[in-house]
């Protein structure tokens, strides 16, 4: 299994988009997609995020919001891949020229109009709503065969990162209708 992330940098009703079309054989030709890419060995999602904008856009993300998690079955190459979905509130630096693409500030009312994957326009408008959600997109010839979802209350926001600590017992216990990925 793959794993990547997928990043929305959004600022006054606009959101960053990339259009790919300098790299050749791209399984994304020709769509619009939001920025992110594969982890590299010992990276954190909130790592790849931050590395994956910094290299593909020059902008450094200042905050990260946890959005979602979407498996994407067979997606390429028929490999399995599980993309972190973050929303990039805050962000600073000069914006640059991408070797994926042409970096665009589409209005947010116009994301479903351009060229997107089909599963796109079913998550894109989630990044607007509380909590974050988990979903799987089947694609079968670049064609979207079915999609499923499951959404969950809680707090998703990143800001930094925190230190380790010795003790393995949780801070706090879970928040009564929230995700959690740990054992309590």
């Amino acid at each position: 299994m793959k794993l990547a992330t997928l990043c929305y940098l959004r600022q006054n009703g606009h959101t960053l988009m990339l259009h790919r079309i300098k790299k050749q054989n791209d399984i994304h030709e020709g769509k619009w997609n939001g920025l992110g890419g594969k982890f590299e060995p010992g990276e954190t999602p909130e790592d790849c995020a931050r590395r994956e904008i910094f290299e593909e856009s020059g902008l450094r993300a200042k905050k990260l919001d946890l959005k979602g998690f979407i498996t994407f079955p067979e997606f390429a190459k028929l490999e399995d891949w599980y993309v972190f979905v973050f929303v990039v509130p805050e962000f600073e630096g000069e914006m640059k020229v991408s070797p994926e693409g042409v970096l665009k500030w589409i209005p947010d009312e116009q994301l479903l109009d351009i060229p997107l994957w089909d599963g796109d326009r079913h998550f894109l408008p989630w990044l607007t709503k509380p909590g974050i959600f988990s979903a799987r997109f089947t694609y079968k010839h670049g064609q979207l065969r079915d999609h499923e979802v499951a959404f969950y209350a809680g707090p998703t926001t990143v800001t930094g990162k925190t230190p380790a600590t010795k003790s393995a017992a949780p801070a706090a216990p879970p928040v009564a209708g929230s995700a959690s990925f740990v054992n309590w």
